[in-house]
Formats: C-alpha cells, structure tokens, sequence
C-alpha cells in the first residue's frame, strides 16, 4: 500500500506521521498520505521564497508560460494514470474523472499562453512626466483546494498564480490529495524550479491553520465551506494579505413556460447529479413557472427514475460521495424533508452490484419545497434538487435571491427582454441564459457575491489577482 509524502523544494519527505486514504467506493483503506503540520508549512513557505530570490524570480514571462504549457502537455500524456487515481480517490465515474483531467490541462494551457499577455498602461500626466503601471508577483501564495474537483481546482487555482511569477504552496483536501501529489511530480517535470510548486497534505485543522496564518504568505485562494471561509478570511486580515473566496451556492434554475421545456430539462438533472450533486455551482432549486410545473415536474422526475448510481468503475451516472460524513449529511436533510412531509416525487436506483461499504445516496427530487424551507435555503451538496413554483417574473426574481448565496443561476425562456431583465436583477456572479455549465468554460470569470465569496477565479480575470499593481511616475528633462 502507497504512502504519498509531501513535495517541498524539490523533494519528496519522510513523514512519521500519517492519514489513511478511503476508497469512497468501497470504505476500503487504498493509501495512506503525509499527516503534516505546521513545520511542514514553514519549510514550504521559505522554499517559495527561495525560489523567488532565484530561478523562478529570474524567469522572464515567455519562459514562465513555456513551463505552464509543458505542464499542460505531461497532465494530457498522463490522462488514464490520473483519471483512474481522481476516479478512485473521489469516487467519479470513469467518465468524469477523464473530463477533469482535461479541463486540469486546460488550465495550465490557458494561462500558459497568457503569462506574457498581462500589461501594464501609461497614464497620462503633468508635462515633463511620464506614468506607467505594471504587475508584480504577491512571492508565495496558498492555495487550499476542497475534495469535489481535486484535479480541476488545483488547475484552477495554481495556473494564474505560476503564472504571474509566483511561488505556490498547494494544501489538498485531506479526503482527496493523491492527484495534486501527481501534479507535483509532473511539476518537476515539466521545469518547475524546486521550491516553485510545493504540495503538503493534512488536516484543515492543522497544516490548513498553519499555511493560512503564516506570514509568509503573500495571498490566499481558498475554495470550501462558509464556516471556513470567515476563518481563512480572518487569518488573512491579521497579516493584511488579499484573499480569494469561493464558498459554495444555493443556484436557481429559473424555467418559464417560454422556455426550450426538453432541454431545460435534461440540463437542470445533468447539473444536479453531476459528481453526485457534490459541486458548488450545481443548480440545486429548480424554480418552475405555476403553468407548467405539473408537466415540466412530471418530465425531470421520469429523468431522475432513470438515473443509476454505481461504484466509481462501474462508470454509471452517478458514483459514491466523498465519504461517511457527506453521506450522513445528505441523509439528513432527506429526513428532514421526510419529517415535514414534503413530496418525494422521484428517486434514482442503486446498481444491484454496489460494492458492500461505499458510501452511496440516491439522487432525489423534492416538490412544492417552500422557500424558506431548510432545503430550499441551505447548501446540501449532494444530488438532491428542490422544486418551487413561481407566479411571474417579480416572484420567480424574490425567490432566487432569497438565500445567503449568490453564486451561479440559470434561466430558461425564450424572450430576450426578461433574460436581460433577470440578468440584472439576479444576484449571483454567473448567470446562464438557456443553458447551464455548473462554472462554464476556463475561459469565462468565476465567483460569487454574498455569502458565496469574493474575487474572481478562471478566465483572465483571476491573472490580476495573482499580481500587484505598481505605479510609477518618472520625472523627466532634468
């Protein structure tokens, strides 16, 4: 059996102590990894720093990305090895751990290409002065990735990072870290100076504590819940660093009777089971115009009863969660909506050949949910989707702004004034007319407002959170 150590400055450590690794499939014991702490923390925040003062300081833009690029190269080469490793450690069908492992490579071709394209401006001044704007590195950053999209997120949020010239120190969810441990492999591969990418697995409690409370650090993109959030966000203001939050949602489906009703349809239960339901952006309430909530309900529950869930390699729709503690919680909710008699309007099958010990949900359609009910307000994070109905636009506007969250929303209908009307008046960072991406392509910004965080990730958007913006002024004609 596999123990993974921490990657720091370039090698890999010996670490006493250990965390065991659970095959969500099976509950199964599969690896163990690094258990570690804060000197850990320490050893990686000052080989960040070292890298900066050398090489990887040194390294103009052209090259930086060049590396990044490489990157992206060596994920796809290896695309079967860290599927299968994402698929078993998280518990994805086959087929979606493949699309991960794509969309990781993605991220570190997108901002490759784009490590020489972020410029500075020249502003104009008094005469006889010259005024110019560039973008230096934060030096070390951290990055605490959750264990939903592990390959994805790392992708995410260390790409821009590297790119802009920093240092990176990367704490992987405990659950799931096997795969960024591989990325730090090909790191080494691909050209990163030691000291560039450095990956130290443990507890959030503790080596997540200690890397966001070092003051060595120069900014932090954190991706969880809201209860971490505020403390990540505190550690950060006591050494007055930027932070970037992603903290979850309660996204609205909005389907007017206007609206394409078949592919809203097939959409809406795609972005609910999708890795069991276990994404931030999943559009979890389906609020549904009174005309057709009958039929438009009647049509995604047929879809749901049609849904399998199966083991990881049995590649079906949906595979395990993550593990016994997120399975309890979605239980819990479905009890709640048990013990206030909500209606259960369709459920997905278990695979007759589930494996004894994994940690299995059913996906489930809940109707009529009120929205202040607990289901309609708080984030389950597992494929489980709330139906409203909604009398007009005004109401189906109040309802999906009425939660803490705000970071991605759908809306289905045809008329092009009212989606332009919604899109103003939504509360949410991201907003999909007619279609829906669970976050859409690398290309496009992604964050939330309200209680879904703050700062942008993806796209060129998040290159500027990774820099500095310096201003010079130069006086002249002396």
């Amino acid at each position: 059996m596999d123990t993974y150590q921490n990657y720091i400055a370039g090698r890999w450590g010996t670490s006493a102590r250990t965390l065991d690794v659970i095959n969500p499939s099976d509950g199964a014991k599969m690896a163990e990894i690094a258990r570690g702490g804060a000197s850990e923390i320490d050893a990686a925040v000052a080989a960040g720093h070292a890298a900066r003062k050398g090489a990887w300081g040194s390294t103009d833009a052209v090259s930086r990305g060049r590396v990044l690029l490489r990157m992206a190269e060596l994920i796809r080469r290896d695309a079967e090895k860290l599927a299968r490793l994402e698929s078993e450690d998280v518990g994805k069908p086959t087929t979606v751990a493949l699309a991960d492992v794509a969309v990781c490579a993605r991220y570190f071709e997108y901002y490759g290409a784009a490590a020489d394209k972020v410029h500075g401006e020249t502003i104009p001044f008094q005469s006889g002065f010259t005024v110019m704007t560039f973008y230096e590195p934060h030096g070390v950053t951290a990055h605490i990735v959750p264990w939903n999209y592990p390959l994805q997120m790392t992708g995410r949020s260390v790409a821009p990072s590297l790119a802009m010239g920093n240092a990176i120190v990367l704490k992987p969810a405990e659950d799931t870290s096997l795969t960024a441990i591989a990325l730090a492999k090909l790191a080494e591969e691909a050209g990163f100076p030691p000291g560039v990418f450095n990956v130290v697995t443990g507890l959030g409690e503790e080596a997540g504590a200690a890397l966001t409370a070092h003051p060595g650090v120069g900014h932090i993109s954190f991706t969880g819940s809201r209860d971490v959030g505020r403390l990540v966000q505190s550690a950060a203001a006591r050494n007055t660093i930027p932070v970037t939050l992603e903290l979850g949602g309660k996204s609205p489906q909005i389907v007017f009777k206007d609206a394409p009703l078949q592919d809203a349809a097939a959409t809406i239960v795609k972005g609910i089971v999708h890795n069991s339901g276990q994404t931030c952006s999943a559009g979890s309430r389906v609020l549904i115009e009174e005309d057709i909530y009958d039929d438009f309900t009647n049509d995604v529950g047929k879809r749901f009863k049609a849904l399998r869930v199966g083991s990881a390699s049995q590649d079906l729709d949906l595979g395990p969660v993550v593990n016994a503690a997120q399975r309890a919680r979605i239980e819990g909710y479905l009890e709640i909506a048990r013990r206030d008699r909500l209606k259960i309007l369709a459920e997905g099958s278990f695979d007759s050949n589930l494996p004894s010990g994994g940690f299995y949900v059913k996906p489930t359609l809940i109707g009529d949910v009120a929205p202040d009910h607990a289901l309609a307000q708080e984030e389950i994070f597992g494929p489980v989707l709330v139906a409203l109905r909604f009398r007009g636009e005004e109401e189906a506007l109040r309802i999906a702004n009425n939660t803490p969250y705000g970071l991605v929303a759908g809306v289905w209908t045809s008329d092009l004034g009212r989606s332009m009307r919604l899109s103003r008046g939504i509360e949410a960072g991201q907003l999909f007319v007619n279609n829906y991406g669970a976050g859409g392509g690398v290309e496009l910004p992604f964050g939330g407002v309200k209680g879904s965080g703050f700062g942008r990730e993806k796209g060129f958007e998040a290159l500027y959170g990774f820099g500095v913006l310096k201003t010079v002024t130069i006086r002249h004609g002396l």
